[in-house]
């Protein structure tokens, strides 16, 4: 599986081209990654590879993973309010950004995993 560790951050003064409408899938980690946050990397990025390929090799969907104890990711881990482990959808629409958090979701989805297998 392919992911994307690009650290791309957009200056303050560039604007949104109106014409694009795509979703950045945003995969935040501290330097230090417990086992939940590599489940989560895990299934997203299977989830993305599996049900939206077509998308990603069209950029329509990107995936960037962001570690936020890195200096040159702070303003992009400020913005969306990322300082650990967290999982953000950015939906751009005509120029319009809005934020999706998954992370809740994320953690309840990994956490049933986990009591599964230890069930078992």
């Amino acid at each position: 599986m392919v992911t994307a560790c690009n650290n791309q951050t957009k200056k303050e003064s560039e604007t949104l081209d109106k014409s694009i409408s795509k979703i950045e899938v945003l995969d935040f980690h501290s330097t230090h990654k417990c086992m939940t946050y590599n489940a989560i990397e895990k299934n997203t990025n299977y989830t993305l590879n599996t049900c939206f390929s077509d998308e990603l090799k069209n950029d329509k969907i990107t995936f960037s993973v962001i570690n936020v104890d890195e200096e040159n990711n702070t303003k992009i881990a400020e913005k969306f309010e990322a300082y650990s482990t967290s999982l953000i959808l950015n939906v751009i629409k005509k120029g319009q950004e809005t934020q999706i958090n998954l992370t809740d979701f994320a953690f309840m989805k990994r956490s049933r995993s986990v009591f599964k297998r230890i069930k078992r």
